[in-house]
């Protein structure tokens, strides 16, 4: 998702886009990927790969890690030797999920708060992070969360397609965190690039909610009538533990924050429906 939407936007920005499938550039292979890196001579490289399965990481956390922080740390040194700088995208999964207070209230993740993995795939990207910011102080890793898009699965595309089938869904109300529109994020990662803003930055859609709230907004907007019951996140028990708490904020003065995550959702509908008409 996030990959098909920075080739579109870099593109309409002038930008010359590479694209890099897996079957051209295995990450995890670090002679390989230090040999097209320095062949393609790029000025700037935007890490989107990763192991994104939470739950088959913790089955199979050497795999996680092999392409979560060793992948990573190629990509990164392989930048380095080619003289480009790196946007590297991290996760929410690198806190504990416990949200920070700000008096009585909850508030979003900032760059400056400890960190605190309780899963396998949450430990692999923070790991991850390091080598990227351990390789160059060029070097740029951005946390972000709750991605949805057209061209991959997600959680909204999800939930419409239940839609289809169902008078009613259950959806976790316990879970809050904040969706991001890959349409959003994309150009806002370009502009990292094109400002050389360099080090930990968090980008995600602005406004929290929770699962059910999300389902529900998804919902009211392409006007289907499904009913969305609560849930709870002991009920929905997975092998890997979700974060009950996962907003993210930038406090950085330079970063530009992302529109409401609600605005996201509508352009995400509108680009899907264009997609099926095309």
């Amino acid at each position: 998702m996030l990959g098909l939407d920075l080739m579109r936007a870099g593109e309409r920005a002038g930008h010359e886009m590479i694209g890099l499938p897996r079957s051209e550039l295995d990450i995890c292979d670090e002679a390989g990927t230090l040999e097209l890196l320095g062949r393609l001579e790029p000025d700037a490289v935007l890490n989107c790969a990763a192991w994104t399965d939470v739950d088959g990481a913790e089955a199979d956390p050497d795999g996680a890690r092999a392409v979560n922080r060793d992948g990573a740390g190629n990509v990164a040194r392989a930048a380095v030797a080619a003289g480009a700088r790196m946007v590297h995208i991290s996760t929410d999964y690198v806190f504990d999920g416990v949200a920070p207070r700000a008096g009585s209230a909850a508030r979003a993740y900032l760059e400056r708060d400890p960190t605190g993995p309780a899963t396998v795939y949450g430990a692999s990207k923070l790991e991850g992070e390091s080598r990227v910011m351990g390789a160059s102080p060029r070097h740029t890793v951005v946390r972000t969360a709750w991605l949805f898009g057209v061209g991959g699965r997600n959680f909204a595309e999800t939930m419409l397609g239940l839609a289809v089938d169902r008078d009613e869904v259950r959806v976790v109300a316990d879970q809050c965190g904040c969706p991001t529109w890959t349409g959003h994020l994309a150009p806002a990662l370009l502009g990292l690039i094109e400002r050389e803003l360099t080090g930990l930055v968090h980008l995600a859609g602005t406004g929290a909610v929770s699962w059910n709230g999300f389902a529900r907004e998804i919902f009211r907007q392409a006007e289907l009538d499904c009913e969305v019951l609560e849930a709870t996140t002991a009920e929905m028990a997975r092998p890997a533990p979700r974060p009950d708490w996962s907003a993210l904020e930038s406090e950085r003065e330079d970063v530009l924050p992302l529109p409401p995550w609600q605005d996201g959702l509508a352009g995400y509908l509108a680009a899907r429906a264009g997609m099926m008409r095309a």
